[in-house]
């Protein structure tokens, strides 16, 4: 694994100023809040007592802390005494922004619900990320599989018969990335109104907006659409072909131009000879034909030669890639696009992971890696300085363990 570069002139922070409390754990949640943290928001993660749990799962939990952590700062509060909530309602009162993902109820038993918080903070926006809107779920407990299975998702991404969950946190990932659109919706309200705002996004329903090109697609054609392992493909080239060595590639020809300079890149004048290929449709038609012959032309080729000679035509193409070989793709690593984070946990802690950045840009400027990953309470001195716990208080919260 090979250190990424860091950027060396001044990152894009365009959310600097703003506090962010952050009670989560697991995906959504770190996700909304890594986002925010990115953009330049002071993000103050809210850790229990003995630690964020995420920290030490291991398999495919492995990398959920690393990934969804870092540009924040960490104080592990007791929420179990009064000593603890009443710090926490201190953290609320200067912030701007609020992130919860806990079950419905829990931060309202707390006494640090929205009715509970908006009363000594007018605004603040307050997001709760969940496993369902209002409605006849609304109370259930769900998980970023559970509603991949429930909205169509794993049907869509599997075979007919064996429905598959996508190979990401998929749901988690978008939820919190619709949990911060509403944010920043209600920041900018807030801008005009002085008032803040509850905001509430939802695994379910994000699934159901993920999947709503099929429902669309059932609309129009009057046919429930198969899972995409056995569609049927709205272009006569958008497959993957295996080449020389047995490597393959990913091509799409998905357009009459694209279809043009295809035929002239590989000298099939033939083909852009026959008036029946001239049309999208009429590729389609001519598919069983057509593509076996589309296979034994890329069959010639090693994949770097025909990697080269379908970017000089200007064609969508692709290796089928692992996760592991972003770590050396060399247009991330040239693009700041991987941030080196330190492991804070584990049995790899104090070495270095590079790892995705937030994909923006502003003014050709990306967001960045301005603190590292927070180890557990790390930041607590400084964060109730900032709240103005006073020395006498300090000690005696950390005489007592309230604090950590």
């Amino acid at each position: 694994m090979t250190q990424a570069p860091q950027k060396s002139r001044g990152l894009a922070k365009p959310l600097d100023g703003l506090r962010v409390i952050e009670f989560t754990h697991m995906v959504m949640g770190p996700t909304a809040g890594v986002i925010l943290a990115d953009l330049g928001a002071d993000v103050i993660k809210v850790e229990p007592i003995n630690g964020d749990n995420t920290r030490h799962l291991t398999g495919s939990g492995a990398g959920y802390f690393p990934m969804y952590n870092r540009n924040k700062r960490s104080i592990k509060l007791d929420l179990k005494c009064e000593a603890g909530i009443n710090i926490a309602k201190r953290l609320i009162a200067s912030a701007d922004i609020l992130i919860e993902n806990f079950r419905t109820g829990t931060m309202d038993k707390l006494g640090l619900g929205y009715e509970s918080m908006k009363t000594h903070n007018q605004g603040l926006i307050y997001c709760s990320l969940k496993g369902f809107l209002s409605g006849p779920y609304e109370d259930r407990v769900a998980l970023d599989e559970v509603v991949q299975m429930m909205g169509g998702l794993a049907y869509m991404t599997g075979l007919p018969d064996r429905p598959l969950r996508a190979g990401s946190s998929v749901i988690d990932i978008t939820g919190g990335m619709f949990g911060v659109i509403g944010i920043l919706a209600a920041l900018q309200e807030r801008r005009i109104t002085g008032l803040g705002k509850h905001v509430t996004s939802a695994l379910f329903e994000t699934t159901a907006f993920l999947v709503g090109q099929h429902m669309a697609q059932e609309c129009v054609s009057g046919e429930a659409p198969p899972p995409m392992s056995v569609r049927r493909s709205a272009w006569a080239i958008y497959d993957i072909f295996t080449v020389k060595n047995g490597d393959q590639l990913f091509v799409g020809v998905v357009s009459d131009t694209l279809w043009q300079r295809f035929c002239h890149e590989f000298d099939r004048g033939d083909w852009i000879n026959d008036a029946s290929l001239s049309t999208n449709q009429g590729r389609i038609e001519a598919r069983d034909w057509l593509l076996p012959a589309v296979s034994d032309m890329f069959s010639q080729f090693d994949k770097e030669t025909l990697s080269a000679r379908l970017e000089r035509a200007g064609l969508p193409f692709a290796p089928i890639n692992r996760p592991s070989d972003l770590f050396h793709d060399e247009h991330l690593s040239a693009g700041q696009g991987l941030l080196s984070v330190t492991l804070a946990d584990g049995d790899r802690a104090g070495s270095e992971a590079p790892l995705p950045a937030l994909p923006l840009e502003f003014d050709d400027v990306r967001p960045g890696l301005y603190r590292d990953l927070p180890s557990a309470g790390g930041d607590f001195e400084s964060i109730l300085h900032d709240i103005g716990v006073s020395s006498d208080e300090f000690q005696k919260l950390r005489s007592t363990k309230v604090v950590g």
